[in-house]
């Protein structure tokens, strides 16, 4: 036999509408009296109708997650499990759901947030990355559908709420960490250019070498792809300069596992021939041989801060806008070591 809300009112000895209203955490109704409520429901084995409710609430509990269009680069590196997990946390702790899309290509990925919006499956997006021009971004904002971005905006900062770390001065202070190692050929290697995380680390690169006066060299600066290969790529092309960096900034911890693969091979040794800081300290930092020196982002708190700041846009349009920076720190391990005179 179905068990009803009426059932559960005689059972917490309230009205039916008082039961509906502390099922949907009506402010309206005391902590007491819902807990009261949820006792006589878990006891009846009762569960509400959260279709029915939606429906009649014109909401679905669910937030669309836009995962970036390269599946290499989402299954291999670990920061997008972790920054999963965060958002997961976010969603459950309200009880929504979270519905990810993905594609092959930008106008797939664009293709599916307009069926995703139009088709009306979720009350909200969040946008797992923030590129130098984004149509999915400028879709959102036209329709003025709730969205938030793990990442800094390429433009109209102040008009789209954002979750992030300072990477300029992360990284900044990552070559700067180098610069008292004793360090002044400092490699760069980060990922595309497309991407504003990559251009605000190069800007803090470039002004830590700035401030401590060391000449800025193109050819010590490398984008590829935050993957194992990029790294290996990015860190050959560097080794075959006839004045080599003796250190390193690499802007993604799976990209380091690529570089430590291809210094291991060369036969040039981590931190006695050449010196690393990464980013992200993810455990593979700390599994590495030697283990990294990382700059800690956080990853987790990015995905819960995101999930739980667009569940608030979602249930109060008069949300103001906000820019939600996470601390970072910088982990030292064993990549790194003081530059002797006789190596500069």
């Amino acid at each position: 036999m179905t068990v009803t809300i009426k059932d559960v009112a005689i059972l917490a000895k309230v009205a039916p509408s008082t039961v509906s209203r502390a099922i949907a955490d009506s402010p309206r109704i005391s902590e007491t009296t819902k807990q009261t409520v949820k006792k006589a429901m878990e006891q009846l084995g009762y569960h509400p109708n959260l279709n029915a409710r939606n429906l009649a609430s014109k909401s679905t509990q669910t937030i669309g997650l836009v995962m970036p269009s390269s599946g290499d680069v989402v299954f291999q590196n670990p920061f997008f499990p972790t920054v999963l997990q965060g958002i997961s946390e976010g969603v459950h702790e309200k009880e929504y759901a979270l519905h990810m899309t993905t594609g092959k290509s930008e106008k797939q990925i664009l293709d599916a947030v307009i069926r995703m919006v139009q088709g009306k499956s979720v009350d909200g997006v969040i946008l797992l990355n923030s590129k130098v021009e984004d149509k999915v971004i400028t879709y959102l904002k036209e329709r003025d559908f709730p969205f938030i971005l793990i990442g800094k905006p390429y433009k109209d900062v102040e008009e789209i709420t954002h979750v992030d770390n300072d990477n300029f001065r992360a990284m900044k202070e990552a070559t700067e960490y180098l610069i008292q190692h004793g360090h002044q050929h400092i490699g760069f290697i980060g990922g595309s250019l497309d991407l504003v995380v990559t251009v605000d680390r190069l800007l803090g690169y470039e002004r830590a070498l700035s401030n401590a006066s060391i000449e800025l060299r193109n050819e010590y600066i490398i984008h590829e792809e935050f993957l194992r290969e990029g790294g290996q790529e990015g860190v050959a092309e560097l080794m075959a300069l006839e004045q080599r960096p003796t250190a390193l900034v690499v802007a993604d911890d799976f990209m380091a596992l690529g570089v430590l693969n291809k210094l291991d091979e060369l036969g040039i040794k981590v931190p006695e021939d050449i010196s690393i800081v990464s980013f992200n300290n993810v455990l593979l930092a700390e599994m590495a041989k030697p283990p990294l020196t990382s700059v800690d982002i956080n990853i987790f708190d990015l995905g819960y801060q995101a999930s739980k700041n667009l569940i608030q846009k979602v249930e109060n349009s008069n949300e103001p806008t906000k820019r939600i920076i996470i601390a970072h720190k910088l982990i030292e391990r064993s990549s790194c070591s003081q530059l002797s005179h006789g190596k500069v």
